[in-house]
């Protein structure tokens, strides 16, 4: 269990190895897998994936309030613990990565960009405002309130593509972001457009960072 302010949050250790290490983000209202995936079983580093705030064994806070920047600083906590990683985001995971690459790019690897649950997000614009209900009563993990909050967040094209312009400048990686998905919301789409973002498979993607671990 890492500590983030008064969270707790769950880094689970898929499986052993030597090298650079493989973090694993998980899509909205999901949670780590349970055993290492058989696509990720090649990389020869260690595999770990964290569990964000409100999801699978981390803290489910009081009174929601979730952004993905604070899952941003969840990453932030796991990579403090690993030093180093190549990041695998699924659906609001790959929005993660992709923000916690221009956040951190000289900790960050390489992040591979997945479909998944939680995407798109709210889209690129304000709408109206609304105030949704949540039964707080419901069971959890997931929050309820995270999957509010988080499905709803508004995500400008020329946001995402700051943080995948840091990333470009600052890591040193000629391919710092690596498109694996066919789903491409506004911000995806701008990121891959403007920036020229790599799109590859997963497993060539896998395959191209291992090389630089």
């Amino acid at each position: 269990m890492l500590e983030h302010n008064r969270v707790q949050l769950a880094l689970h250790a898929l499986k052993a190895g030597e090298g650079r290490a493989l973090l694993l983000l998980h899509g909205l209202g999901e949670r780590s897998p349970a055993a290492l995936p058989s696509e990720y079983s090649r990389w020869k580093g260690p595999v770990y994936a964290l569990d964000f705030t409100g999801h699978g064994a981390s803290t489910v806070p009081r009174g929601g309030g979730y952004t993905c920047e604070l899952l941003m600083a969840d990453a932030d906590a796991a990579l403090g613990r690993l030093s180093q990683a190549t990041i695998v985001g699924r659906g609001l995971g790959a929005y993660v990565a992709l923000l916690i690459a221009g956040g951190r790019p000289e900790q960050v690897r390489g992040a591979i960009l997945r479909d998944g649950s939680g995407l798109a997000g709210g889209g690129a614009g304000a709408t109206t405002p609304t105030i949704p209900h949540v039964d707080a009563d419901a069971p959890a993990p997931p929050d309820p309130y995270a999957m509010v909050d988080l499905a709803t967040d508004i995500r400008p094209p020329d946001y995402a593509t700051a943080y995948a312009r840091a990333a470009a400048l600052f890591s040193g990686l000629k391919r710092p972001i690596t498109v694996c998905t066919r789903e491409r919301p506004d911000w995806l789409a701008a990121v891959v457009s403007e920036l020229g973002a790599d799109e590859a498979s997963l497993g060539q993607a896998l395959a191209h960072y291992a090389k630089r671990a």
